[in-house]
């Protein structure tokens, strides 16, 4: 019986070189199953953070510096609102409704489904070899010529091209970096040096930091920083094409250039 050969057919010439680090329709997804995953729990779970977490700051909208802070201690800044409290004096005439009962119980839950999810997602990172594929940078990227043409295309606000769909740039991989090993693990731990439990079982913890309201500071600024991330990171995905990033993120697969025409 004859064998059946296939035919090679060669690309035209005029085929751009990037076409190539454009994989087909049947090759792996963009996100696998686990990243989409976490990646829509940690979202849930930190805007449940956020909102929570702005109850309980205007509960008491006072920082402080050391071990201890209170009404009667002078305060490292004051955020201009009206307290939920009114043993807490802010200089308004009045007080907000106090929610501070669900909101520390909603914080409490949300973080610790935050945290599993995040386990979840680094232990995938080293075992799955999304790190060194997706996240670490190229030693070719390593370079003030390659970081400098990223940046001045970002603040262009140039629009991606087709393959940047499928792989991260070297801006958005040193910032996924430094908000996976950095952030999170910073939010984590000063969110955990204000619960007492936590500080009698580990001191350190808290000492390192120069006391539980030091702790408290810090965790509200590394939370800033988190949601500064996250309105550049949504603002990003607008520009780059909402409706391509976002079925990337759902069904792992972005649309493709015929598909938005």
């Amino acid at each position: 019986m004859a064998r059946m050969e296939s035919a090679q057919v060669p690309l035209p010439t005029s085929a751009p070189s990037s076409a190539a680090s454009v994989p087909a329709a049947t090759a792996r997804p963009r996100h696998s199953a686990l990243v989409r995953i976490t990646h829509w729990i940690t979202t849930l779970s930190f805007l449940a953070l956020l909102v929570s977490g702005f109850e309980i700051v205007i509960s008491h909208p006072r920082f402080y510096w050391g071990e201890t802070g209170n009404v009667r201690t002078p305060a490292l800044f004051q955020i201009p609102i009206p307290a939920s409290r009114h043993l807490v004096q802010t200089g308004y005439g009045y007080v907000l409704p106090d929610q501070n009962g669900w909101s520390r119980y909603l914080h409490f839950q949300a973080a610790w489904i935050a945290v599993l999810t995040g386990l979840l997602y680094v232990i995938s990172l080293l075992f799955t070899g999304h790190l060194r594929k997706d996240l670490l940078p190229n030693r070719s990227d390593l370079s003030w010529r390659s970081f400098s043409t990223t940046l001045a295309s970002h603040l262009r606000f140039a629009k991606p091209s087709e393959e940047e769909a499928w792989s991260y740039n070297l801006l958005q991989r040193l910032s996924y970096l430094f908000v996976i090993f950095v952030l999170f693990p910073s939010v984590i731990w000063t969110g955990l040096a204000m619960s007492p439990a936590f500080v009698s079982a580990f001191p350190a913890t808290v000492n390192l930091l120069g006391g539980q309201q030091s702790a408290r500071t810090l965790h509200f600024f590394v939370s800033l920083a988190l949601l500064l991330f996250l309105l550049v990171h949504v603002g990003m995905i607008f520009l780059a094409g909402f409706s391509s990033r976002m079925r990337a993120m759902i069904s792992g697969q972005p649309l493709t250039h015929k598909e938005r025409t």
